[in-house]
């Protein structure tokens, strides 16, 4: 039997201050997020510890949430504290152990039109089970990438420092261009032909024993990427932000994409050539697990980044 779709399921969503029953939690076709695009969204985990379920970095998403309505204009109907409160809220009534959070702000049906005025702001609040990104020996063996046709934004093109909804467009493309050609992932570079980012991930590459990671232009902040930066600097790791060119990949010693979703997954080549020895290497296999070991509660630095779901 197949798993029911997102539409179709048991649970609660929260929505605009409250708890809908799942198959309720609707909005209009008119609503003018679901035409445009202008909206802003998160991806947040819960995992399960030996202190009970926490959310991973709930405060930093929360802040990215308010932080990318803030740049597209979007007047947040809540508070932080709310937000975060309603998080705890949904992921509670649908008595997971761990579980994905998606937060979503969107535009109302108010009206239709670029101008985008005089729009109501919702908020809405799903959490489920999501299993690995990718297949579970892909952390251990990598993923394959290409290299994709499509360039990530220019910063004044859109506004990259928002996870918004639209922006996605660009990742969807790149994603399906790599998908068809048989690899499991995409690597988009800048419109200066410089890495930038995967389709919804950051990249580090390892030479050397450091590691190199792309300057914050046109990608997006990621959250897992800044707790790499933690971790790495906890073992003695340097860490360099810098322009960094799609051959530098292929003749790297370890790469790595990072992302709430994807989490720490090595990259086992990018364009058919191998990297490094076409496994994850050693500095990823120790990130990974600082990073699992972090997220899971088995280390007791940074509780400051654990929100318990009591």
């Amino acid at each position: 039997m197949t798993d029911p779709n997102f539409a179709d399921r048991d649970g609660w969503i929260w929505m605009d201050g409250e708890l809908v029953p799942w198959r309720d939690a609707n909005v209009h076709v008119l609503t003018h997020t679901l035409h445009y695009g202008l909206g802003v969204f998160e991806g947040v985990r819960a995992y399960n510890t030996p202190n009970g379920s926490c959310i991973f970095r709930l405060n930093e998403h929360t802040e990215r949430l308010f932080n990318s309505a803030h740049i597209l204009s979007m007047q947040m109907p809540y508070t932080p504290e709310q937000v975060n409160a309603a998080h705890i809220e949904v992921f509670k009534a649908n008595q997971l152990d761990e579980g994905y959070l998606r937060p979503m702000a969107f535009l109302g049906s108010e009206a239709m039109g670029l101008r985008a005025q005089g729009l109501s702001v919702h908020l809405s609040i799903a959490c489920w089970p999501w299993p690995d990104y990718m297949d579970a020996d892909a952390r251990e063996k990598g993923i394959k990438v290409r290299t994709s046709s499509y360039t990530r934004h220019h910063v004044n093109i859109t506004m990259c420092k928002a996870k918004s909804n639209g922006n996605y467009t660009n990742s969807i493309l790149a994603l399906h261009e790599a998908l068809d050609s048989g690899c499991d992932e995409a690597l988009l570079l800048d419109n200066e032909g410089y890495v930038a980012e995967g389709s919804g991930e950051n990249i580090f590459l390892v030479k050397n024993g450091e590691l190199h990671t792309p300057e914050l232009t046109s990608c997006l902040a990621g959250i897992t990427r800044d707790t790499v930066f933690t971790l790495a600097a906890d073992v003695g790791l340097t860490i360099k932000e810098r322009r960094i060119t799609r051959d530098e990949v292929y003749i790297a010693d370890e790469a790595f994409f990072t992302g709430t979703a994807a989490e720490v997954l090595p990259i086992q080549s990018l364009d058919g050539r191998t990297i490094g020895n076409g496994q994850r290497g050693p500095i990823t296999q120790q990130l990974q697990s600082a990073y699992f070991e972090q997220v899971r509660g088995q280390r007791d630095s940074y509780p400051q980044w654990h929100t318990l779901v009591a």
